[in-house]
C-alpha cells in the first residue's frame, strides 16, 4: 500500500480548515490503495518521510517565510533523506494575511534541493479560506493521493 504524508503546522482557524480539507480529499473513498499519515511539522521525523511515497506539506507564511515548525521540519530530514527521496511527488498549501511569495519560494527551493516532484499546483491563501479555496485544498489532497494509487 502507498503512503502519503502530511507534514503540517495549523496554528489558526484558516490554516486547520485548510489542513481538514486536504486530508478529506487525501482520503475519499474514491483514493483506494493509499494510507494516509498526518503528521505535525515539529514530530515528523526521518523514519517517517523514508516511509512515504509522496508527501502533502502545510503553512502559514509567517514574516514571509514558512512557519519555524515546517522549517524546522526541512532542517530535521534534508540531509538524511536527499537521496533516498528523490523523485517522490509532493504538493503544498499555503495560508497568510498578505503575502505568501516568500513562503513559496522557500518551499520550492528546497524541495527542489531535496529532488521532490511537485504533483499538483499549490494552494495559496491570503485572508480567511472561503468555499473555492477549501475546495482547492480538497482537490489539492485528492490530487496528489490519487497520483499515488496502484
Amino acid at each position: 500500500m502507498a503512503k502519503l504524508l502530511i507534514v503540517h503546522h495549523t496554528p489558526s482557524p484558516s490554516t486547520q480548515a485548510m489542513f481538514e480539507a486536504v486530508v478529506s480529499g487525501a482520503t475519499t473513498d474514491e483514493i483506494e490503495g493509499v494510507e494516509v499519515v498526518r503528521r505535525a511539522a515539529l514530530a515528523a521525523t526521518v523514519p517517517d518521510v523514508l516511509d512515504a511515497d509522496g508527501y502533502l506539506l502545510g503553512t502559514p507564511a509567517n514574516l514571509g517565510y514558512m512557519s519555524g515548525a515546517l522549517k524546522h521540519f526541512f532542517d530535521q530530514v534534508y540531509y538524511p533523506c536527499l537521496d533516498a527521496a528523490k523523485g517522490r511527488p509532493f504538493g503544498f498549501y499555503v495560508h497568510g494575511s498578505s503575502d505568501v511569495a516568500g513562503t513559496v519560494r522557500g518551499i520550492e527551493s528546497i524541495t527542489t534541493g531535496l529532488g521532490w516532484q511537485k504533483a499538483a499546483e499549490a494552494v495559496l491563501v491570503t485572508g480567511d479560506p472561503g468555499k473555492a479555496e477549501l475546495a482547492a485544498c480538497w482537490e489539492l489532497g485528492a490530487t496528489v493521493a490519487a497520483g499515488l494509487m496502484t
